[in-house]
């Protein structure tokens, strides 16, 4: 998992597979993180659901989350402004461990 952490902030790359059967948070091979979500990837509608999904499984306010780059596109850098990143990145990791993660 390729997260930068600074002070606050925490930076990653995340793939977002909209209209997927099942929302789940994984790492492929290559230490992508993806992110499987039911929402459709039109009128923003798919980049909402990822900071849904990610303010839920990480506790942060939607408002901490932002999407930096790749709003039209599936690959997108996401940056969370938040204190207590230690915890945020421990969530992550778990968020991992648990292959079938739903929140």
């Amino acid at each position: 998992m390729n997260l930068r952490v600074e002070g606050n902030e925490i930076t990653f790359w995340l793939c977002v597979k909209p209209r997927s059967p099942r929302e789940r948070f994984t790492l492929d091979s290559s230490g992508e993180l993806h992110l499987g979500i039911h929402a459709v990837p039109t009128r923003n509608q798919a980049n909402e659901a990822c900071i849904e999904f990610l303010a839920r499984a990480l506790r942060v306010p939607k408002y901490s989350i932002s999407i930096m780059r790749g709003g039209k596109l599936k690959r997108k850098l996401i940056r969370i402004v938040a204190p207590g990143t230690d915890l945020i990145v421990s969530k992550l990791q778990a968020l991992l461990e648990n292959k079938e993660t739903r929140s």
